[in-house]
């Protein structure tokens, strides 16, 4: 029998408070049973969900895992048991964690701005100044703006033959990124591009001393309690990119982060200012969405109204997506990573539809 016919769900305590103050789990509005039926059809159908965990008011109300295939940093795993201490790749959810570690660089005065040209970062790239080049500012980093070609992964290119690839080769990835052909004035078109995030790594470490994933470690894991993670580099830079690896109770408490406007515990984390600013609209992204700095804005019907949602977004269905109108966070992580069809979309999507289904309007 196929091994995705065999999935077993994994059933865990819910109801882990989040957030101070929250009222008990079984008293909030959630139908836990319609979640419970979505559970049963993935453990018994052929999608290839990982995990589905959903907070409201501070609280997981539910949570659930499954198994099947997976991918560790593009190393395929046949057969995975999920569970709660389960590590799960988080592709470009990656970039809207280096967004926050970015907020709170400006919080501390060791950016000035958003504003500040790219290469005023980099000394060392005097050879590189033109015209096209000193319009780069972090902002258009951060915005997926910066306005030059480049070929994401895909089943056609591969794992090889495409620029982050090419890019990783590269003796320096910030120079790579650079010398790519100019097909759009900076700031102007959304143009996804993850070779933006190799500025946004080195940025970070230039003004902080510390690699990015130190200063994550620092700035947001320890102080919001997340102590198993895994963050990969690339030829001694950390993969803000794609190459974090977290437990999806912790998306949970990341995207708790954000609802709560950056407090964590009557801490503030990261600044209010950040968190609104970061996930504002920007630009006009693509299948409407729009973008503010890596973090992805849509809107979804619900209770003959749509309510707005803010999310980080990986390749291979892994998400975090905030709905602030119904005090909703939830956290989906699933295996496919080559499957960009839209049987593929639907099933990811699907659950989120469930969700919100489950949330009675406010």
């Amino acid at each position: 029998m196929d091994q995705l016919k065999r999935r077993r769900v994994l059933s865990l305590l819910g109801g882990t408070i989040l957030a101070p103050g929250a009222a008990a789990a079984d008293d909030g509005p959630v139908d836990l049973a319609a979640l419970r039926r979505m559970a049963a059809r993935l453990a018994v159908g052929t999608a290839n969900i990982h995990s589905v965990l959903v907070a409201q008011g501070g609280r997981l109300v539910f949570e659930r895992y499954f198994s099947g295939p997976d991918e560790i940093h593009d190393r395929r795993v046949r057969d995975t048991v999920f569970d709660a201490g389960t590590l799960h790749d988080m592709k470009s959810v990656s970039k809207a964690i280096a967004s926050l570690c970015v907020g709170v660089a400006l919080d501390r005065g060791l950016i000035a701005s958003v504003d500040q040209p790219l290469l005023g970062f980099f000394p060392e790239y005097a050879d590189l100044h033109s015209p096209d080049n000193d319009r780069l500012t972090l902002a258009h980093a951060l915005t997926m703006s910066i306005g030059r070609r480049w070929v994401e992964p895909t089943p056609a290119t591969g794992n090889d033959d495409n620029d982050e690839a090419r890019m990783n080769r590269a003796r320096d990835s910030c120079r790579y990124v650079l010398g790519l052909p100019v097909v759009a004035p900076p700031g102007k078109e959304f143009f996804y591009n993850t070779g933006a995030l190799a500025f946004v790594s080195a940025i970070i470490r230039k003004v902080t001393g510390k690699h990015l994933d130190e200063f994550a470690r620092e700035v947001l894991f320890d102080p919001l309690g997340i102590a198993a993670w895994e963050w990969k580099r690339v030829k001694g830079e950390t993969d803000a990119g794609g190459g974090l690896r977290l437990r999806p109770r912790d998306m949970i408490v990341l995207g708790q982060l954000v609802l709560n406007g950056g407090t964590w515990n009557g801490r503030q984390v990261v600044s209010k200012a950040w968190i609104d600013a970061s996930t504002a609209k920007h630009l006009a992204a693509s299948d409407g969405y729009d973008y503010g700095y890596l973090w992805w804005l849509r809107s979804s019907p619900h209770g003959g109204r749509r309510v707005s949602w803010r999310a980080a977004l990986g390749r291979g269905g892994q998400s975090i997506r905030i709905v602030p109108d119904l005090d909703l966070v939830v956290a989906v992580t699933a295996g496919y990573y080559q499957d960009y069809s839209r049987r593929a979309f639907d099933e990811q999507f699907a659950v989120f539809r469930d969700v919100l289904d489950a949330v009675p309007p406010v």
